[in-house]
């Protein structure tokens, strides 16, 4: 009976995507948890993982990964980003930095769906369409617990420089993908 489930067609295809799915949540978490030093804050790589994953999965997976992702932080597993230690769960999401995860999610739509059959520049403008929603969205959250006057010293400029020195490594490792998926065939 279990091989059947596992031959049969339909049954691969779910376990693969689900694979992928969760793979990607993970990534995404483990991206979170990683702590580089750079000027003039600290940077983590939550970013390169999103988008990593979300040009590499397409909009459907890549914001499946993301949702997941974004359900486990829900569900109080501490996934985020200087978590436990500033707060998890609901509680975690609707703080300062609530607005980027939401932006994130929706980039890995938008990542996905531009990236689609492109070379490096095609990938990477669409990473840098997907940093643009994050940015946007993550700053009018932002707006709501910090004056006008601070927000983009607070909520863009220390991350800028980080967040491109990501997209082109995201780039980069995806290329090298590509090259190695062509050289098997």
């Amino acid at each position: 009976m279990a091989t059947q489930v596992l031959s049969n067609p339909q049954s691969v295809r779910l376990w693969r995507t689900l694979g992928l799915v969760f793979g990607g949540a993970a990534l995404i978490t483990l991206g979170a948890k990683v702590q580089i030093p750079f000027w003039p804050v600290p940077m983590t790589l939550h970013t390169l993982a999103v988008f990593l994953v979300a040009a590499a999965l397409g909009p459907r997976l890549g914001m499946a990964a993301m949702g997941s992702y974004l359900m486990a932080g829900a569900m109080g597993l501490p996934v985020f980003s200087g978590t436990p230690e500033r707060g998890i769960g609901l509680a975690y999401m609707v703080g300062p930095t609530g607005g980027y995860l939401l932006g994130y999610l929706i980039s890995a739509g938008v990542i996905g769906w531009l990236a689609r059959g492109r070379g490096w520049f095609g990938q990477t403008g669409a990473m840098l369409a997907g940093l643009a929603t994050v940015y946007a969205v993550g700053l009018v959250w932002l707006s709501t617990f910090v004056p006008a006057t601070e927000l983009l010293a607070v909520g863009f400029t220390p991350l800028i420089m980080g967040d491109l020195v990501k997209i082109v490594i995201a780039g980069l490792l995806l290329a090298g993908l590509r090259q190695i998926k062509a050289a098997r065939r």
